[in-house]
């Protein structure tokens, strides 16, 4: 990766966004408008809705977070946090069913964990106009190799790392330990570059083109967060803070 030492993220990153948790119904409607542009009309992933909202059965459940241009004031991208029902613990997560037969459960058993403490990233969108480079038509949050620049051109991709960054401070902040992931090879690889370890917990299963299942400890995240991304760490956790009732 080819950023200045002297480049502050952080710093950088509020004079363009802004992370706002959504705990408010009519901030949860934004995610679900979020969604609905790129899973319903763009992706054609999921069923078109009247109402322009994509949301389902474990939305009830589940921690949100959006991306805000802070120039236009436009919501453009969005995450979620699936936790498992607090009146039924036993209640799975989405990625046990769609990886009943591909988890390796000698490297972890979901269901033996305390369940309150694990949770599943899913549903992460940017609109489309936020990811128009060649090869994201199909994709969901756009990232790739190219967006951390070259030694002649440094550059950082805020939009897919802000909300990365905003959900494990998110789920810090709501007493969870681990998070799991369904997730392509690629994103694995650029979670790296955060200096994230993310563990392969199976096979790949078919779920919108080939994904892997696999899990981070947040503890690990934050304490293993290389340096340059400090500050940009700070900056998010400040707005995820600040927007928490």
């Amino acid at each position: 990766m080819f950023l200045p030492k002297i480049f502050d993220l952080g710093n950088a990153f509020k004079q363009y966004f802004e992370i706002v948790p959504a705990y408010s119904e009519a901030l949860k409607d934004e995610v679900y408008r979020v969604r609905h542009q790129v899973y319903c009309e763009d992706l054609k992933f999921e069923p078109m809705r009247l109402d322009g909202r994509e949301i389902d059965e474990y939305d009830a459940c589940s921690l949100h977070l959006l991306i805000r241009n802070v120039s236009t004031h436009e919501f453009i991208g969005c995450t979620r946090i699936v936790r498992t029902d607090p009146e039924n613990h036993q209640h799975s997560l989405p990625f046990e069913i769609a990886c009943t037969n591909a988890l390796d459960l000698s490297i972890v058993d979901p269901a033996k964990l305390p369940r309150q403490s694990i949770a599943e990233v899913s549903r992460l969108a940017v609109i489309s106009r936020y990811r128009r480079r060649k090869g994201e038509a199909t994709k969901t949050v756009g990232i790739s190799d190219e967006d951390f620049g070259t030694p002649d051109l440094p550059r950082f991709p805020y939009i897919p790392i802000g909300l990365y960054i905003g959900t494990i401070e998110l789920a810090r902040l709501n007493g969870i330990d681990t998070l799991f992931v369904l997730t392509e090879e690629r994103q694995a690889a650029h979670f790296g570059k955060l200096g994230v370890k993310i563990q392969t917990i199976g096979s790949p299963v078919e779920h919108h083109g080939k994904r892997i299942p696999s899990m981070m400890s947040i503890s690990g995240i934050i304490n293993n967060m290389r340096r340059m991304f400090r500050s940009l760490y700070r900056t998010i956790a400040a707005d995820v803070e600040d927007g928490t009732p």
